[in-house]
């Protein structure tokens, strides 16, 4: 099911990112190709209600463009920014990347959950 353009947009003429997004009891988790993207290529913002990925895929060869058959591959960079759904510790996040996808796990808060606080004389 696609998300609907408010939970996750691109910017102007940058690539677009596509990205799956599902949630567990406790996590949302965002999920996203991300091939031939080194770690240090990506960009990753949290805020308790959004996650904007930011990166650029690069051509290593340069190929005259008289001799593709085919071109199809995105080169260059891309963003995208996913507003979620619930708000998440953005402290407890994390992201990996294995064989070319980006897992990000956000830990949902606990709205339900309740702290009581003392009062100190004095």
């Amino acid at each position: 099911m696609p998300l609907d353009d408010d939970l996750a947009t691109n910017k102007g003429d940058e690539g677009q990112l596509p990205v799956d997004v599902h949630q567990t009891a406790g996590d949302i988790i965002i999920r996203s190709f991300v091939a031939g993207v080194r770690p240090d290529e990506l960009s990753i913002s949290i805020s308790r209600d959004m996650v904007e990925i930011e990166g650029s895929r690069m051509e290593r060869e340069q190929i005259p463009n008289a001799d593709y058959f085919t071109r199809e591959l995105f080169w260059g960079s891309f963003s995208r920014t996913i507003m979620l759904p619930q708000e998440v510790d953005v402290e407890a996040s994390s992201a990996s990347a294995k064989d070319g996808l980006l897992t990000i796990i956000l830990p949902k808060l606990d709205k339900a959950r309740q702290t009581k606080l003392r009062v100190k004389a004095g």
